[in-house]
């Protein structure tokens, strides 16, 4: 990722004209070029139109010798789910959008993709229950039996387990040169957003506040929504209790205006650290550095003469400084980042991937990101920690992929 320039570090945190955004930069469909548009509709159609058109298939073969009227009917309501999840997703990213219109399309969305993987396991498992000498129509209706009652306990659970309050996930981590342990609480992935209540919001806030952590960052995605939104979600981060609390930028929050979410936090309290680090104790004598780097979307965000570009990761920038043989640890909301960061922190944290969220999504992160979750080593010194984060984003449902809150020990390494 291109830099655009050295962010010089400071004591202080960044302001919003080191950010240089405001809430009215967030693309929106209605600010695109025309062929733009137009692009991302066909792709979401096809998208949505292979997705439900996969199932359909499955449910209703023609093998299967279904009733025409039964057939049509489950047909007719696929392809109307596959209209209606463009054209809600279409109308809530447009100025203007509501909430009721994405929690539409991203139910839509999710029901879609579970829909589509089960249908794809169906579908070969059909052929391989014919090779054993089942045959149709018995074969091909007992597997549309399997695959409906599978999708809609799939969708149930999952919903739940998106929207339950995030289990608590404890991780020892090796650190040298650390004078005493350090507990750190990680939020990562909030998301809040139209599914989002403040009820939960404080539940996961009291959640982290029991473990009585010496730090508590949250590494990025706050939310999907401007301030306004979401604040009555947002505020209840400012009852973290913490001797320390770090955040660094997401690129969701990019999306909706990084500034307004940076002053936000910066207002409940937190330390926002874009580019730069800080020195803490660690209760033993000795000091932990802890640095955050910017998001790489911040690099991709919409600019102009009176925003102009903002600076994007710089790990240079964020250790410019640090004092020599101190452990550092790095807050970097992408896991790729690592790249830049081998060997010259001790730890990682990061979030982003949402362990895939839904099953088997985490194969398509895999494309992008090192690692989907948990703990991994980069170098003889870096060890990355990717949280699968507190929330979801889009999509209500959790998959295989369950929501979590870390907590992280970093012990002072044997013999160093």
């Amino acid at each position: 990722m291109p830099h655009h320039g050295p962010v010089t570090p400071d004591s202080r945190p960044a302001t919003v004209a080191d950010l240089s955004g405001s809430q009215s930069d967030a693309a929106t469909p209605a600010s695109l070029p025309r062929r733009v548009i137009v692009l991302l509709i066909s792709i979401l159609s096809l998208i949505s139109l292979l997705m439900f058109g996969t199932g359909a298939y499955a449910l209703t073969p023609g093998a299967a010798q279904w009733p025409d009227a039964a057939a049509s009917t489950v047909r007719v309501v696929l392809l109307a789910c596959a209209v209606i999840m463009v054209v809600t997703a279409v109308l809530a990213h447009r100025h203007g959008g509501t909430d009721g219109q994405a929690r539409v399309a991203h139910v839509l969305l999710g029901v879609g993709w579970i829909l589509f993987s089960q249908a794809v396991i169906v579908l070969l498992l059909r052929l391989v229950i014919g090779l054993a000498g089942l045959d149709d129509p018995l074969r091909s209706r007992a597997m549309a039996v399997v695959l409906a009652v599978e999708v809609l306990v799939l969708c149930l659970w999952g919903f739940r387990q998106a929207r339950r309050v995030p289990a608590v996930r404890r991780t020892s981590i090796p650190v040298a040169g650390l004078g005493a342990p350090v507990t750190v609480a990680v939020l990562a992935d909030t998301h809040f957003d139209p599914w989002t209540t403040p009820q939960w919001s404080r539940q996961v806030v009291e959640r982290v506040n029991a473990l009585g952590a010496d730090v508590v960052v949250h590494a990025g995605d706050l939310a999907d929504g401007q301030v306004a939104q979401r604040a009555d979600q947002s505020s209840h981060l400012g009852e973290v209790r913490a001797r320390h609390r770090f955040y660094i930028l997401g690129n969701h929050e990019y999306y909706s205006g990084a500034a307004p979410w940076h002053d936000h936090m910066h207002s409940l309290g937190w330390t926002v650290l874009v580019n730069r680090h800080e020195v803490i104790t660690d209760g033993g004598g000795g000091s932990l550095v802890v640095a955050g780097v910017d998001d790489p979307d911040a690099a991709r965000a919409p600019v102009s003469s009176s925003h102009p570009r903002r600076p994007g990761p710089d790990v240079d920038a964020a250790l410019a400084g640090a004092p020599s043989g101190v452990p550092v640890l790095l807050l970097a909301h992408q896991p790729h980042l690592v790249a830049d960061a081998r060997d010259r922190v001790d730890v990682q944290l990061s979030g982003h991937t949402h362990g895939g969220q839904i099953w088997p999504f985490h194969y398509l992160v895999r494309l992008r990101e090192p690692v989907v979750a948990g703990l991994s080593r980069h170098g003889e010194r870096t060890r990355l920690y990717v949280s699968r984060g507190a929330g979801f984003w889009g999509p209500p449902f959790r998959l295989g992929a369950p929501s979590e809150i870390s907590l992280l020990t970093l012990v002072p390494a044997a013999g160093g």
